[in-house]
């Protein structure tokens, strides 16, 4: 699944500038980094795809953290929603994938 826009740009607004930050700790542009590992493991997000379709993204950042990201396109543009570090399970599956 390749929903990626290329080149990858990001937008970042007063609805979710410094979000993950504030909550996980984690700054905007380590969520943005996971988006180049190309051992990352993408998905819809069919549960909270209500009003816009939402993606996952668990990979890992430029400082080597395994993370979640949560994003929607907009435009040929991504837009993070949320950005944590994975759970168990999520660091299960991205394993998974990186060994296969």
């Amino acid at each position: 699944m390749n929903i990626i826009p290329e080149p990858l740009e990001f937008q970042w607004d007063k609805g979710n500038i410094d979000k993950s930050l504030k909550k996980h700790g984690i700054e905007n542009e380590e969520a943005e980094s996971v988006f180049f590992d190309e051992n990352s493991v993408f998905s819809e997000d069919i549960k909270h795809s209500r009003t816009e379709k939402r993606y996952q993204i668990l990979g890992r950042s430029e400082r080597n953290i395994l993370l979640n990201v949560i994003f929607t396109l907009r435009g040929n543009k991504i837009r993070v929603i949320s950005a944590r570090k994975v759970n168990n399970k999520e660091r299960r599956l991205y394993e998974q994938k990186k060994g296969s």
